[in-house]
């Protein structure tokens, strides 16, 4: 099979019956990792033993040696160019990257243009989500906003956009103003919703376009100091001790906003959290480059924070593990660093770059990493998690580890290419999506 069509069309058609044998299911719900046999029979997982012999005459029987089945990668948070940004990335382009990923669900954020702020604002989303019905697509739900208008001061109909169907609600951005934030918990507790919040600063973050540090010095880029990110976290913190309402914190970024999360844990507050696939990858000794598109919000850490961000993945600190990809065309990242739009796109690329950096270089297990992409975002949404059991729905992705591909504008589903990885091989590909 050439590598152009494994890479670029992931196998999404459902067959009536496929027989995996001697795959390695990876299951963080049965904590299972064992080689075995898997049946699909009409979009279901029918048996997972360790021989199957008895299936249907006209079953596809696939060699799976070496290749890794699990469930269904969920990502909690991403932007998409539509509305307003269709040259950045469409709904239907962004669904094909996560399907190549290996993603099965995605969420995305409201700061579209016009943003998802309201209920008719959705309209367009719930068309797009009655016609993937018909269609082997990820599951695509839309954070609600929080907040109207540029300065983010006045809150949106929430109820309105809860009944709307919103999947949680987050702006994204971060809140300044704690007393909009404590108002926001307090109403928002009565919808049971999921909350997210980003802990920074603006001020103290202020021109700052890395983190601060002996490499912003060297390099002679303006830093953003770790404290824009812990003081708030510090500060929202308070306010969920105050009001009770689960908060899942985005984005964490520093070693001290983990420790500040672990205490929290400890004191059994009603909080989770996530980074990004690329703070666990990165850190400011890869900015030697000035590749713009590694300018990210927040900023790649220093190497003690990468360390503390995988040890916190590890320990459960950290729950998962978010691609916040963030589509931008050729001409808006072709700038200097400090002058770049911050993100980067990562939907396609997250799953073999965090397996071959966490996994085989024993950083993590692979059940650690499978859980912080697919169970744990999908109970931060308050969704039930994908399980390779018998008789629940093929919400699955196989995963060849082995298989290098060159990241190229060719193989990427993705209608941007603003990754620092452009023109590089990389090893592991997705070889099918089973969306359930």
């Amino acid at each position: 099979m050439r590598l152009d069509k494994v890479v670029l069309c992931p196998l999404l058609n459902r067959m009536d019956s496929e027989l995996l044998q001697q795959v390695r299911v990876l299951d963080p719900v049965s904590e299972t990792d064992l080689l075995a046999d898997v049946l699909i029979v009409d979009g279901f997982i029918k048996a997972v033993e360790t021989k199957i012999t008895d299936f249907p005459a006209d079953t596809k029987v696939l060699n799976c040696q070496g290749l890794i089945l699990g469930p269904g990668l969920v990502d909690l948070y991403s932007h998409s160019g539509e509305p307003g940004h269709e040259d950045r990335e469409t709904w239907l382009s962004l669904l094909k990257a996560g399907a190549t990923g290996g993603f099965t669900r995605l969420a995305i954020l409201p700061d579209t243009s016009p943003p998802l702020d309201n209920p008719s604002g959705l309209a367009r989303l719930r068309q797009q989500q009655l016609w993937q019905q018909a269609t082997p697509l990820p599951h695509l739900y839309c954070w609600g906003a929080l907040t109207i208008g540029v300065r983010g001061q006045q809150m949106t109909e929430l109820a309105e956009l809860a009944a709307a169907g919103v999947v949680g609600f987050a702006d994204g951005q971060p809140l300044s103003n704690l007393a909009l934030i404590r108002r926001l918990l307090e109403y928002l507790q009565l919808l049971g919703k999921p909350v997210a919040l980003v802990p920074c600063d603006s001020k103290l973050r202020d021109n700052g376009v890395m983190r601060e540090g002996v490499n912003s010095l060297r390099l002679g880029l303006p830093g953003t100091s770790v404290i824009a990110e812990s003081s708030a976290i510090a500060a929202i913190l308070e306010v969920v001790a105050a009001v009770g309402t689960p908060v899942h914190l985005m984005r964490i970024s520093t070693s001290r906003g983990v420790k500040l999360i672990s205490e929290a844990k400890a004191r059994r507050l009603p909080v989770s959290a996530s980074t990004t696939w690329m703070h666990l990858l990165l850190n400011t000794e890869d900015l030697d480059s000035y590749n713009p598109s590694l300018r990210l919000e927040p900023p790649l850490g220093n190497p003690d924070d990468q360390a503390a961000l995988i040890e916190g993945i590890k320990e459960g600190i950290i729950d998962a593990i978010a691609i916040d990809h963030t589509p931008y065309t050729y001409e808006e990242k072709t700038v200097p660093f400090a002058e770049a739009p911050p993100g980067a796109i990562g939907l396609e690329l997250a799953l073999p770059l965090l397996w071959y950096n966490l996994v085989e270089t024993g950083e993590c297990s692979a059940l650690q990493l499978w859980r912080s992409l697919s169970t744990n975002p999908a109970i931060c949404l308050q969704q039930s998690p994908a399980a390779i059991i018998a008789d629940e729905p093929a919400e699955l992705v196989l995963f060849n580890p082995q298989q290098a591909w060159q990241v190229n504008r060719y193989q990427l589903k993705s209608l941007s290419a603003n990754t620092p990885y452009l023109g590089k091989q990389i090893k592991g590909c997705v070889v099918k999506t089973w969306c359930s």
